[in-house]
């Protein structure tokens, strides 16, 4: 089989170089391009010595003539700038953007809450929400992809099939989530003093994370009538993700009829595992790999109980969702370049 030439814009931040790595693994993928502003001329190597034993092209700033030579563009920019790559887009090539720029679905939504004015808002119809294990169809279909973001990753996959079997209540729900400072980039690092980054649980993001928007979009096409509060925080370690999410279930549902249906709902779906009832989770089981993880848990109160997610944020909630999408677009074998 012919590989694709991809080209990677953003090959530096955390997710960029994650990027890289998974690609360097994937037989159908010739990378061409390596793409940065602040890091033009550098070896990726600079950044993960690993990348060392790949024949890698140098970073270069980035050129639409480029888009002639590849298939697939990949984008781990800075919200606002995938919208410029955007415009430039051929007809046979494929963007799989991992910023927020095609996430929402209304610009105006988008433009509150990124504070962004929207460069490509006649392309949001020729873009996808790529979460993949519900998307998958639609994926196939469509030139632009948007990766969903990290927390939503780890908030939906659960959430929405059960809201929509109607298995919970549409209203109070309670979404407690806390990552590993990778989620925030490397421009996190310069304030790691000011928040006592090492040494401290940091909640962030109060009273409107921008995935609220997101999460809001994504649920809202079950009901209009979701409500939910989101609290996201930062932890002392690297990387990885653990969704706590407080529900209240309807009456006549059994915490054994949502684990059976979770389980029946995702047998097809290789990146998702669902452990036995009140199994206690963490992100250790996920770190380096492309799984979300869900357990279903009892509480002391008959009508609720407690789910928990864990992903690794940098590959689920990034790099490997980017790569399992480019593995659906193009009929490659799902695990192709993330086992």
């Amino acid at each position: 089989m012919k590989k694709l030439n991809v080209l990677v814009a953003g090959s530096t931040g955390y997710i960029g170089v994650q990027l890289v790595k998974l690609l360097c693994k994937h037989k159908f993928v010739k990378i061409r391009y390596l793409c940065g502003n602040s890091s033009i001329g550098k070896k990726i190597e600079t950044y993960d010595e690993s990348l060392k034993k790949y024949k890698l092209p140098k970073i270069i700033k980035i050129k639409y003539k480029y888009f002639k030579e590849v298939d697939v563009i990949f984008t781990a920019l800075p919200n606002g700038q995938s919208q410029i790559i955007a415009n430039n887009l051929n007809d046979k090539n494929v963007l799989i953007d991992l910023s927020a720029d095609f996430r929402i679905k209304k610009f105006d939504i988008y433009e509150k809450f990124y504070k962004i004015k929207h460069k490509s808002k006649n392309l949001l119809k020729k873009s996808i929400y790529g979460l993949s294990e519900l998307n998958e169809n639609k994926i196939r279909e469509k030139q632009i992809i948007a990766c969903p973001g990290c927390y939503p990753t780890s908030i939906i996959l659960p959430l929405y099939p059960l809201l929509k079997k109607n298995y919970l209540k549409k209203k109070k729900i309670i979404i407690d989530s806390k990552s590993g400072y990778s989620g925030a980039g490397r421009g996190i690092l310069k304030k790691s003093k000011k928040i006592d980054l090492f040494n401290s649980l940091s909640v962030y993001g109060l009273p409107n994370h921008r995935h609220n928007a997101e999460i809001k979009q994504e649920l809202s096409i079950i009901s209009r009538n979701i409500k939910f509060n989101f609290t996201p925080h930062i932890l002392p370690m690297f990387r990885g993700i653990l969704s706590t999410i407080y529900v209240e279930k309807n009456k006549g549902i059994t915490v054994y009829d949502i684990f059976n249906f979770l389980k029946k709902f995702y047998r097809k779906n290789k990146f998702i595992k669902i452990n036995k009832i009140n199994k206690q989770i963490g992100t250790k089981g996920v770190i380096n790999t492309n799984y979300c993880e869900i357990s279903i848990c009892e509480t002391n109160n008959r009508d609720k109980i407690i789910i928990l997610s864990a992903i690794d944020n940098l590959i689920k909630g990034g790099a490997g969702q980017a790569i399992q999408n480019l593995n659906i677009k193009f009929g490659f074998n799902l695990g192709e370049g993330l086992n």
